[in-house]
């Protein structure tokens, strides 16, 4: 589910990706459901692309986020009061080798609007569905290949 969710540069909240064409994503906001076209030129990136400096390597964003639903019993984080060292304190009880030097103040808070985008918006499964996604689409392959055979 998570590869679907896209963030573009330059606009506010997150997308969902509804369809493809040519030289452009139809997307739908999260926030309002309006759906509307992003072009190549917009810089779109999906949040199962991304992840987080930790001192051992990256770990997938989609891991991050399961991280903070469990640590928050899957309810929203309240980031607008905290300040930053408040917030970095908080990011490290739920991701304790996060690399403190390159994951900076403002990406943390990036990170938890996200969450509380996706939870607004009932996305809820960040994980589960993308293995389960993968494994349906790998035994496609493997079926067509054994058809053509």
């Amino acid at each position: 589910m998570i590869r679907r969710i896209l963030s573009i540069s330059g606009r506010p909240g997150l997308f969902k990706l509804v369809s493809q064409g040519k030289n452009m994503l139809i997307v739908e906001s999260l926030q309002n459901g309006k759906r509307m076209p992003a072009y190549a030129h917009d810089k779109v990136v999906s949040l199962g692309d991304i992840s987080i400096y930790t001192i051992n390597g990256d770990v997938p964003l989609a891991d991050v986020l399961e991280a903070i639903k469990v640590k928050t019993d899957g309810q929203p984080v309240d980031v607008k009061s905290m300040d930053d060292a408040a917030i970095r304190a908080y990011f490290a009880e739920i991701l304790p080798e996060f690399d403190d030097e390159r994951v900076y103040t403002n990406d943390i808070r990036k990170l938890f609007s996200w969450y509380n985008q996706l939870i607004a918006a009932n996305v809820t499964e960040f994980k589960d569905n993308e293995i389960k996604e993968d494994e349906a689409a790998e035994a496609a392959e493997k079926a067509d290949e054994a058809e053509t055979k």
